[in-house]
């Protein structure tokens, strides 16, 4: 039943987005050039591979020239996607994904195979869940590029962003209900109209 309402209320939400899908489109094709949408390959629930949508953020080459994760001052970053990042409209594509069962809307955010590899076994766990849009780990760490800096910024990535971000998914999975699914969803629409900030939350969602 929850995946069946998820899916509708996902449709519908296509369905009254798709003035600004139209909008972001032109956008993108006009000022920025190449293809509107970016599409790349995640690990998912019961490590299920799937095409992950985003409107398309960086310049078309973006994969040949550099890492998965995007770095603090990335230059491959459009004008045009430095907005849709920041009120992260880069993001909506991923209705699409909800509706065809790849994601939810709450739930860990899908990650890159090459990363996933290095999962351990308890970390893989949070395989077992269907990735979201949002969750507790995408909202501390909304700023995520700014904490990717200087020429080890993977290594940084790999060693201390992601454990503290798998903690957090498994963390919240064992607690995890419709309301407070709803709380995260709440959260995150009103982040969207703050003040972007670099600190990192560690409480509770």
């Amino acid at each position: 039943m929850r995946r069946f309402v998820e899916a509708f209320l996902a449709a519908l939400a296509l369905i009254v987005l798709a003035p600004v899908f139209v909008l972001v489109a032109i956008l993108v094709r006009v000022l920025d050039g190449g293809p509107v949408f970016h599409a790349s390959n995640r690990v998912g629930m019961n490590e299920k591979m799937f095409t992950l949508y985003k409107f398309r953020t960086m310049v078309p080459d973006a994969v040949r020239i550099g890492k998965g994760i995007t770095s603090a001052n990335d230059q491959r970053i459009t004008p045009v996607g430095k907005i849709l990042r920041r009120y992260k409209i880069d993001e909506l594509p991923q209705l699409l994904n909800v509706v065809v069962g790849d994601m939810a809307f709450v739930g860990p955010r899908p990650e890159d195979p090459r990363y996933v590899s290095l999962y351990s076994s308890d970390q893989r766990a949070v395989l077992d869940s269907r990735p979201g849009i949002t969750s507790p780990a995408s909202i501390a760490f909304r700023q995520e590029e700014q904490l990717l800096k200087g020429r080890d910024w993977e290594d940084r990535y790999v060693n201390e962003v992601l454990p503290r971000k798998l903690a957090m998914e498994l963390e919240y999975a064992s607690r995890r209900t419709l309301a407070t699914d709803l709380g995260i969803i709440l959260k995150t629409i009103a982040l969207l109209s703050t003040r972007p900030s670099n600190a990192i939350e560690d409480r509770p969602i």
